[in-house]
């Protein structure tokens, strides 16, 4: 999958306070919140990541993302900010929904690979990623 880029809005803490509260307008219900601008960055892009990777696991549809000149921020002292989405390295440590798959191959094949000790699951995820996220 090719890295997603989706708006978010960063508001800060009320006077007197640190940090920041960040809302992914595309994504319901995505809200997160950093002690500073780097940490609500880094959240930000977390919360996002985990409501994708939730969704692509439940075969629900991935919103698109919105322009971000149509956004628009529910406080003044807020601002807009694109966050860059690694969905393929979030999966790689966060995704735990495997599913399981009975495939048919030739005996011959069979036997070779089992003779090379071949890891079949790992062979169809890496044909798999390479044909549909390349």
């Amino acid at each position: 999958m090719k890295k997603l880029i989706y708006p978010a809005c960063f508001y800060p803490a009320d006077e007197g306070e640190e940090g920041y509260t960040v809302v992914i307008p595309d994504l319901p219900g995505a809200v997160t919140e950093g002690d500073t601008i780097e940490e609500a960055m880094e959240m930000a892009i977390d919360c996002a990541s985990g409501w994708i990777l939730t969704s692509i696991e439940e075969g629900e549809e991935i919103p698109k993302a919105s322009k971000i000149k149509n956004v628009h921020l529910e406080d003044k002292n807020g601002f807009k900010s694109y966050i860059i989405l690694d969905i393929d390295e979030y999966a790689r440590t966060h995704g735990s929904k495997a599913v399981k798959k009975t495939v048919t191959l030739p005996n011959y094949l069979n036997t070779l690979a089992e003779r090379a000790n071949i890891n079949f699951s790992e062979v169809l995820q890496e044909g798999l990623k390479e044909r549909l996220l390349s």
